[in-house]
């Protein structure tokens, strides 16, 4: 089974494919998009090993050749050096501003190729392949692209929009589970910020999906996807509503530029952790019910995740520090942090009205909570 999201932008509109085996079946798929048959494939070096040739097969099915360059994985690699030398790869390999390249693998390869692609001759298209839950459900949507800097993540970018997005579930089952429950950690953000029908699926299905069951995997994917095309649609440069897809990434940043970006926290960990602070926050505010965070922490415990900064491994700064790291985040406005805040499941809204002091006790008391 396969099923068709539509982001609706215009001239710029492209479509999200959500099925089994559509890594193999490319090249159908992307040859209209060709002016010649030849792509350029950005990668990493472990989906390398498990996807690139059955791409290629599909892609020659179609009578496309593909060149690939397949970095090292890991989120190190979103940054100056391997840019640099993905750009210098495509115009060693004669990438014309009528050509498509490819990003094959997950939320890393998706922004760095995208972000190469909108720089290269002042703009290429590109197609994004995402290989994790991550990337299917959020990273490979909507057009943002970038790399980190060492003040912060994706700090340095362009909105630049796929001409297609292949989402292929059966690459998901060479995740780790880690991994995939990363991913996961942005699936359940959809339901927190705007589906409350959503985040009780979850509740009721999550573990299933977790096991395996492509149909639920498809059906959480394609949910997840029209949620953030239907957002993109509205405001797609974030001077809006955009904004409420960042539910949990402001703590969520901070923690990963506090554990070095390294696998001691993965993106998706840090979302799950940042959701259940947001709530926890906007409890303290009286904004949200007293049982919603509990409710929160409860599902993503239920499915095996990292929950609390007790699950983060080594050393956290101290409270004070990690909001200052908070204030390196894209989402400040005028020297204010724009945080994403609930008043209940289901219903997020973007402030700036966050008390200091209540970010120092719920977090001090987090911390605590590591002792």
């Amino acid at each position: 089974m396969t099923t068709t999201v539509r982001v609706e932008l215009g001239a710029r509109a492209y479509d999200v494919m959500i099925g089994a085996g559509l890594i193999g079946q490319a090249g159908r798929h992307i040859a209209p998009l060709l002016h010649r048959p030849r792509v350029a494939v950005l990668t990493d070096e472990n989906v390398a090993k498990a996807q690139l040739e059955t791409l290629r097969a599909g892609l020659q099915d179609a009578g496309i050749d593909m060149v690939s360059l397949a970095l090292p994985a890991g989120e190190g690699t979103k940054g100056w050096p391997q840019f640099t030398r993905a750009v210098e790869w495509l115009l060693a390999q004669k990438i014309e501003r009528r050509d498509v390249v490819i990003a094959l693998g997950g939320g890393v390869i998706g922004d760095l190729a995208g972000f190469a692609a909108a720089v290269l001759r002042r703009g290429v298209r590109f197609v994004q392949i995402p290989t994790s839950l991550l990337a299917q459900v959020d990273s490979s949507v909507g057009g943002k692209t970038g790399i980190n800097a060492p003040q912060g993540k994706n700090l340095i970018g362009a909105f630049h929009q796929p001409s297609l997005v292949l989402a292929d579930i059966t690459a998901l089952e060479t995740l780790p589970g880690r991994e995939f429950l990363s991913g996961y950690g942005e699936v359940v953000k959809y339901g927190l910020l705007g589906d409350d029908a959503f985040f009780t699926w979850l509740e009721e299905n999550g573990p299933a999906l977790a096991a395996g069951d492509v149909d639920l995997r498809i059906e959480a994917v394609r949910r997840s996807v029209q949620a953030k095309a239907d957002i993109v649609a509205r405001d797609e440069t974030e001077q809006g509503d955009r904004a409420l897809l960042n539910l949990g990434h402001t703590f969520c940043h901070a923690l990963e530029s506090a554990t070095g970006y390294s696998d001691r926290l993965l993106h998706g960990e840090g979302v799950a952790i940042g959701c259940g602070l947001a709530f926890e926050v906007s409890a303290r505010l009286g904004l949200c019910p007293q049982e919603d965070p509990s409710r929160v922490r409860a599902h993503l415990k239920s499915m095996g995740m990292k929950t609390d900064l007790a699950d983060i491994p080594g050393d956290l700064p101290d409270a004070d520090t990690l909001i200052d790291l908070m204030g390196q985040d894209k989402k400040v406005m005028d020297g204010k942090i724009n945080f994403i805040m609930a008043r209940r499941i289901g219903q997020a809204f973007v402030t700036d009205d966050v008390p200091v002091t209540v970010l120092q006790t719920v977090l001090g008391d987090a911390l605590r909570g590591r002792a």
